[in-house]
């Protein structure tokens, strides 16, 4: 039987340097491939926050808004976090990244918790990006092509819904760039024998539906050079991004 947890515990801070499988009891046992339902996910917290660093490990710029106007926010999940944010913080005309949960249903939870499958969360990436530098369909295009969307519930050795392939939406004008870049990339796909896209695409409120990770989580592998990173795409291009 897996060990219980204690939801109504305080935040723990556990500087770790490997992924949940590794280190967490539950994960020993279970691997959770389906969503959990609203009514059997972990409370969480409605009394605290994570606390998060004023300032990015790699740019200094910071983690929290406000930040300055005409910045857009984009919030991508591929897998084990630590490898796709530091795909995004190399592009010119992002000004910041952070690491954190969203998609589920747990508020404010931990690593610990978000391992077990029973949040509803996956991890993912948020990204602040100028629009004037870098638009939104390149950030598309990037995501499509650094992993493998049509693995279903994990990206390679990292199984369980927490590592499903999502983009959430931050409002509403995005939704028909990840439309149309999601026909784009399954044409490719197809012309390679891949199979179907089974990336997650809903709209959130960010300010709400958006949980930081523990600060040791955020940009990882600018800390830790030789750190875990998961992260592999398909190989196949995304003929789209014109627009940065």
């Amino acid at each position: 039987m897996s060990p219980p947890v204690n939801t109504n515990e305080p935040f723990v801070h556990r500087d770790r340097g490997a992924g949940c499988a590794s280190y967490h009891p539950i994960m020993l046992f279970r691997k959770n491939v389906t969503m959990v339902e609203p009514a059997d996910a972990l409370p969480g917290r409605t009394d605290q926050t994570m606390p998060v660093p004023d300032a990015h490990f790699v740019n200094g710029n910071p983690l929290v808004g406000p930040w300055p106007d005409g910045l857009e926010v984009a919030v991508v999940g591929m897998g084990c976090f630590w490898g796709a944010e530091r795909i995004f913080w190399q592009l010119d005309g992002v000004y910041s990244t952070f690491v954190g949960y969203a998609g589920g249903f747990t508020p404010n939870c931990t690593y610990e918790e978000n391992c077990t499958g029973l949040t509803g969360h996956a991890e993912v990436v948020g990204i602040v990006f100028d629009p004037k530098v870098i638009s939104f369909e390149r950030i598309m295009q990037v995501f499509w092509e650094s992993h493998d969307p049509t693995q279903d519930m994990r990206q390679g050795n990292d199984v369980g819904s927490h590592y499903r392939t999502a983009v959430y939406a931050t409002q509403a004008d995005q939704l028909p760039t990840i439309e149309a870049t999601r026909a784009t990339f399954q044409a490719q796909l197809d012309a390679k024998k891949f199979g179907a896209i089974t990336t997650e695409v809903k709209q959130i409120d960010f300010e709400q539906d958006f949980y930081y990770a523990e600060p040791y989580h955020q940009q990882y592998l600018a800390k830790n050079p030789n750190g875990y990173c998961g992260i592999a795409g398909t190989g196949v291009s995304c003929p789209i991004g014109l627009g940065a």
